[in-house]
């Protein structure tokens, strides 16, 4: 039995991960950081279950292109240019969505970027006094998610009566994007680690208080997927290792969003290779959990 086996976790089969997307079927999904990646091709994934989509990027033409793709194929989608760091952004992109389409239901608060400038060494000006770190990576992937799930629990329940979340209840979801290094700290990354690990006790946080607001909430932890998001130097460290396919990731958001089972409330729904999603129950994340990924992740790496 492996390490992961010891713990009651839920494997779920590429074949299942979608067995419960039809709840999404006339629903709206608002996605920040949709005009690419994983948000692009999860936009597009819960369009094809009938939901309405609303979109915020910075990339209006990427934004466009995505929501053009979903109306060609018979879906409906809208994009509103959305700085995630920027609260008045977020705020009107939420504005947006219930004046397109009168509701919000589920949302994945996906924006993302990598590590952006050099934490050390530490820089100086020409006097020698110490220059402020560039902190755009915990802006965007930390912050803004924060912000989004703020704005997520009023808008989720906006015109809606709210309810305790109950096997087949009402979708009412947030999705939080987190990573490998939620649980495996990645040298070299110390913002983009301490971003992703902000998500991993976020969501945890969140999720028993909100479920008593009717929301369910999840997080997603993929292993590094082959998109723009990975810099070269990443790559070359990465080089030989099997990235986890986008395609599992995004069933991954679907299915953790469109999940009615109460005991997969606050899970994380984890991607750590190239093999099967596996849920955690929050209940499981005690120093045990934690040292089982950490051998399953430092074997990736070595």
């Amino acid at each position: 039995m492996s390490a992961l086996e010891d713990f009651k976790l839920h494997v779920v089969q590429d074949e299942t991960l979608y067995s419960n997307a039809a709840r999404a079927n006339g629903k709206t999904v608002l996605i920040t950081g949709a005009a690419s990646g994983i948000g692009r091709e999860a936009a597009l994934a819960f369009a094809k279950y009938g939901a309405k989509i609303v979109i915020g990027d910075l990339n209006r033409q990427g934004g466009q292109t995505t929501v053009d793709a979903i109306v060609k194929a018979g879906g409906q989608a809208t994009f509103k240019a959305c700085n995630v760091t920027v609260w008045d952004d977020l705020v009107d992109l939420f504005e947006h969505g219930m004046k397109e389409y009168g509701a919000i239901d589920v949302v994945v608060a996906n924006a993302g970027v990598n590590e952006i400038g050099n934490f050390t060494p530490a820089r100086v000006d020409k006097n020698g006094r110490p220059q402020r770190p560039n902190l755009t990576t915990i802006d965007v992937n930390l912050i803004g998610a924060v912000h989004t799930a703020h704005l997520a629990q009023h808008y989720l329940l906006k015109g809606t009566t709210a309810s305790q979340l109950v096997d087949g209840g009402p979708l009412k979801s947030l999705v939080l994007m987190g990573s490998i290094s939620s649980w495996q700290s990645i040298p070299g990354g110390p913002l983009y680690t301490v971003s992703k690990h902000g998500i991993l006790g976020f969501a945890g946080s969140l999720a028993p208080v909100l479920s008593l607001m009717g929301i369910r909430v999840s997080s997603v932890y993929p292993f590094f997927v082959d998109t723009g998001i990975v810099p070269l130097r990443v790559r070359v460290y990465l080089a030989g290792l099997p990235f986890t396919p986008i395609e599992r990731v995004v069933g991954a958001i679907v299915c953790s969003a469109t999940d009615a089972r109460v005991d997969t409330n606050g899970s994380a729904w984890l991607l750590l290779n190239d093999g099967p999603v596996v849920a955690v129950p929050k209940e499981s994340f005690k120093a045990g959990i934690y040292q089982a990924l950490d051998k399953r992740s430092n074997a990736i790496m070595r």
